[in-house]
């Protein structure tokens, strides 16, 4: 037979009582806060403390507890925030003087990273031919696959690109150059190799652009109307494309971007060129990796990425 879990303490009652009555807490939520007092209460008894009597170092031990017995980040950090109302209702009913649990954090949860691409699926979606009948929208969104996965580009990057550089330019293509210069995060510039394929690419995007884009319009990238296209539009165009080609993913412009990464450190094993390319500006990164000149990157690229073979 299950032993019985024994009652809850008195104050934690009160509060869950509080939270059910006056609060009007979901029961869901109620339920949360529930097992989180038990675990308080667990934790309690074997420190031989009342939970009320509790100080900032027992709080600190049980948050490690808690870890220690398998938590996932998010779910510390909903018991220690069941904790932290429970304090502070006391406090407020001044029966303690400070919050044991004011100050304790939970760890952090590990961002994962977005799926990628196998090779085959990316290579396939950016050689796909569009099948919806317009030549021209087909030979804009060929254009923006190849320079998400072939250079890298977050979606901001892409539609910021004009079609010529100047002083009020967000970012633009050198074709003699080969390299695609861009504004990313924190208004931190660089360039990027650009494959012979996207050079195609680009080509035949720029030989009819003129049919759609307004006079006036600096955008590389226009929309059927005209105008500078938007995050969204490329986003929906891209899991268009994506369905057409019979990519088996739910594909997004940054599924692109870490599809090129992927690949990339897959063949060069060069981490520092990839964070190069990929102009991740956090601090700690630009500690470790150690700054590389444009032509060594070119090199990377070439030699690593299925896209790269550019032109000579």
């Amino acid at each position: 037979m299950v032993a019985e879990a024994p009652p809850l303490d008195a104050d934690l009652t009160a509060h869950l009582e509080h939270l059910r009555v006056e609060r009007r807490v979901a029961p869901r939520t109620l339920a949360i806060y529930e097992d989180a007092f038990r675990r308080l209460q667990r934790f309690a008894a074997a420190t031989s403390v009342v939970p009320r009597s509790a100080r900032a170092e027992h709080a600190r031990r049980w948050a490690a507890q808690l870890h220690a017995e398998g938590l996932a980040p998010r779910s510390i950090a909903l018991a220690l925030s069941a904790w932290r109302g429970f304090y502070r209702w006391l406090g407020q009913a001044g029966l303690i003087a400070a919050n044991p649990v004011d100050g304790v954090r939970a760890p952090k949860a590990a961002k994962p990273l977005p799926k990628a691409l196998s090779v085959d699926h990316a290579v396939a979606l950016a050689s796909h031919a569009g099948g919806d009948g317009d030549a021209v929208l087909e030979a804009r969104d060929r254009c923006i696959v190849e320079l998400l996965y072939g250079c890298g580009l977050r979606i901001a990057e892409l539609t910021g690109l004009d079609v010529r550089a100047g002083v009020d330019a967000a970012g633009w293509i050198d074709v003699a150059d080969a390299s695609a210069h861009v504004l990313g995060k924190g208004s931190k510039r660089r360039s990027v190799p650009v494959g012979a394929p996207a050079l195609e690419a680009l080509g035949a995007w720029l030989a009819v652009r003129e049919r759609v884009a307004h006079r006036d319009e600096p955008a590389l990238f226009v929309s059927r109307h005209g105008h500078r296209l938007t995050a969204s539009q490329v986003r929906s165009r891209l899991k268009a494309r994506a369905l057409q080609a019979g990519v088996p993913s739910h594909v997004h412009p940054h599924m692109l971007r870490h599809s090129f990464a992927s690949h990339l450190l897959q063949s060069s094993g060069d981490l520092r060129a990839v964070q190069e390319l990929l102009g991740h500006a956090n601090i700690a990164t630009t500690q470790v990796y150690t700054r590389l000149d444009f032509g060594h990157l070119s090199k990377v690229y070439d030699a690593a990425h299925p896209r790269a073979r550019r032109r000579k």
